[in-house]
């Protein structure tokens, strides 16, 4: 993490036109920034009220400082980039360096004030998703503010009455600037730090980009057909996992801000619904569930006890959304042999490899060429071969001899002796049919039609 020694000169100088921004800027925290997407250790308070801080899933937390009671942050809305997994980067829009942008962290009660930096080439402004506020602070460009131009800082100021779980995004030009990545988490801890204690709280933002291959641009005027659905702007296999001592009590938080809902599913545990926006679930109102869906705009914290060892899938239930930059319009070709066809095709391009008669698992295991800049459409590798997963996807690795509060990755899991499935030689024949052969269907179909009823 590196501090921007000379960014009040230059940002002051950015705004000499307007004396408002020039005295928000003097008394601004100096911004803070952050462009590696390694998940940070979590940040303890060093001043203000005590909480238990949350670590943020390939993201960090925004420090601050304390002036007069007053717990003081720094945000600077700028173009950055984001290396959506290895082999891929992408030119988003972010905060402090990094999309999505750092989260902030306070306690219900505390007075926060807020000063955001517009390093973007248009207005901007932000909204405190979910904060109760007041109406001048609800940062809805136009309506509630006026728009903060390039080069100038605006000031928030509010008291933070309830805890739980918050998003901060623009409202200014949503559609461009949410597309292009701008967007982060608030967490308001509870002021009394034994209330619902976790001994792991994470916490990531579900988002998605459309993004062509071979490009680095998101498609900003995508509505639905996104070809990389993310957790904190990172694709499967760059998802950092998950990791808990056995034992441990843990809390995910979750927040969706892309355009579609997302049943997000745990293997090998059960969790309660524990939060939501609105704040946390009585325990008498919470039920068992192994998938929480989560809705557009939504917040939702689960917990549950990592009382299972072991390397656990952790993904959306959308197939389509544990997979990379794939076309909508590809046609299925399973059961069409293309050997002969093949090697024709090859005569005229050298490149062209014959795929999906059997299913796309085998693009796992192809050396395809891909244009630069561009992530496979399954990828990702364990201790036993291709996983076959891309996009929002990632492992929670639940181990027995963790130290408390480490989250280094512990490696793969080695399984006790038999717990662990495997093949066998049998006698049954297989049950697996040649697609090439043409399957037996009757030359005609008896219908029986129902008889009239009798009076």
């Amino acid at each position: 993490m590196n501090t921007r020694r000379n960014f009040l000169g230059a940002a002051a100088a950015l705004v000499a036109a307007s004396a408002a921004s020039r005295n928000a800027l003097a008394t601004a925290p100096e911004p803070y920034s952050q462009t590696s997407a390694d998940t940070a250790a979590p940040r303890h308070p060093q001043a203000g009220r005590p909480y238990n801080p949350v670590v943020t899933l390939n993201g960090w937390s925004l420090p601050f400082r304390m002036n007069n009671g007053v717990k003081e942050f720094h945000l600077v809305t700028e173009p950055v980039v984001r290396e959506i997994a290895p082999g891929m980067t992408a030119k988003l829009w972010g905060y402090n360096g990094s999309s999505p942008g750092p989260t902030i962290e306070a306690v219900e009660g505390d007075r926060v004030r807020i000063f955001v930096t517009n390093r973007l080439p248009e207005h901007t402004s932000v909204h405190w998703h979910g904060i109760l506020l007041p109406n001048g602070m609800d940062g809805v460009g136009g309506l509630n503010q006026p728009q903060i131009k390039p080069g100038q800082t605006f000031v928030y100021e509010f008291v933070l009455k309830h805890p739980g779980t918050f998003m901060y995004h623009p409202h200014a030009d949503e559609m461009v600037q949410m597309a292009m990545g701008a967007m982060g988490f608030l967490v308001v801890h509870p002021k009394n730090p034994r209330f619902m204690p976790v001994d792991r709280d994470y916490v990531f933002l579900i988002n998605a980009y459309d993004i062509d291959p071979g490009s680095s641009v998101p498609r900003i005027s995508t509505m639905l057909d996104f070809n990389l659905w993310t957790w904190n702007s990172r694709a499967f296999p760059g998802i950092a996992p998950l990791v808990a001592r056995t034992g441990d009590r843990v809390r995910i938080r979750m927040g969706n801000l892309t355009m579609t809902n997302h049943p997000i599913h745990l293997h090998g545990h059960a969790f309660e619904v524990a939060g939501t926006d609105g704040g946390w679930v009585p325990k008498g109102a919470r039920w068992p569930e192994v998938t929480v869906d989560i809705a557009v705009g939504q917040m939702r914290a689960i917990e549950f006890i990592a009382d299972n060892p072991g390397d656990w899938a952790f993904h959306c239930h959308k197939s389509h959304h544990t997979m990379n930059a794939m076309g909508h319009s590809v046609p299925t070709m399973i059961g069409v042999q293309q050997d002969d066809l093949a090697p024709k095709l090859q005569k005229l391009l050298p490149d062209y490899m014959p795929m999906g008669s059997n299913g796309m698992a085998e693009m796992t295991e192809m050396e395809m060429p891909l244009p630069d800049n561009t992530l496979p459409m399954m990828t990702g590798r364990g201790p036993y071969g291709s996983v076959e997963m891309g996009g929002m996807f990632s492992v929670l690795k639940v181990r027995d001899n963790l130290a408390p509060g480490s989250y280094k990755d512990p490696g793969w899991y080695r399984m006790p002796p038999g717990t662990q499935a495997h093949a066998v030689s049998t006698d049954i024949p297989s049950a697996a049919t040649d697609p090439s052969e043409p399957q037996s269907t009757p030359d005609t179909l008896q219908v029986r039609k129902p008889m009239q009823h009798q009076h």
